[in-house]
């Protein structure tokens, strides 16, 4: 949406999605995460996604991805819509586990090995900005993409995020992802997240409209629990 509206107004700020770190920081101990009923038989390595299975999901890409590495259990939860169900991959080592609570997700993530986000490369994928990223990363789960834009500019460039346009290459950086020592890439990942939080964007927008307005047009109202000034019921 930024991409397409800045060049129209020359005030046109992008305040990307954030992140409830502390929620899905919670996976990062898996001692204190339950490891669900309906995944707890699946053998390791489980590989997993979460998210809304359609358009924008690559069948074919997981398809050959299971039967490149039949050891690997690919994961997926989220409800399938838009597509006809019927054209799921049905192979022993990908397990459609259907749609999950929010608050069920940190259970899940923290008994999986790795993360991958098979999405298309087509015109439904080419402006999104999965939230679902650095919620990955808050987990502690090393996470592959294919080249969604914002993926390769915010995560990938960084090295926070590997990125593949193939089967054969995403199959290859979870053989790494698997094998390599995370405590440095953690400290890399929790120096970006630090700097995201949905409070820090609930301030960062209404500082924004606070600077636009005239002083004469500011009063304090309240929103949620948090207290700011703003010009008035319609913000």
């Amino acid at each position: 949406l930024y991409e397409a509206k800045k060049s129209l107004h020359d005030n046109v700020l992008c305040l990307p999605s954030s992140i409830d770190r502390a929620h899905f920081a919670k996976a990062r101990n898996g001692k204190r995460c339950d490891d669900p009923a309906d995944q707890k038989a699946i053998p390791h390595p489980r590989i997993g996604f979460f998210g809304v299975i359609d358009e924008r999901t690559d069948l074919t890409l997981l398809k050959d991805m299971a039967l490149l590495r039949p050891h690997f259990s690919f994961v997926v939860l989220g409800p399938v819509v838009k597509i006809d169900p019927e054209s799921l991959p049905r192979m022993a080592n990908i397990h459609w586990l259907g749609k999950k609570d929010y608050a069920e997700l940190p259970d899940y993530l923290a008994h999986w090995d790795a993360g991958f986000m098979p999405f298309a490369i087509n015109d439904a994928t080419r402006y999104i900005s999965p939230t679902k990223t650095p919620e990955f990363l808050a987990a502690g789960l090393p996470v592959v993409s294919t080249p969604i834009l914002d993926v390769v500019r915010t995560w990938g460039k960084p090295g926070l995020v590997s990125i593949a346009e193939t089967a054969e290459h995403m199959c290859e950086e979870l053989d790494r992802a698997l094998m390599v020592d995370r405590s440095l890439w953690l400290q890399r990942v929790d120096q970006a997240l630090a700097t995201m939080s949905w409070d820090m964007t609930f301030e960062a927008m209404m500082s924004h409209v606070e600077n636009q307005l005239p002083e004469s047009q500011v009063v304090e109202i309240q929103i949620g629990s948090k207290l700011s000034k703003s010009g008035g019921a319609h913000v």
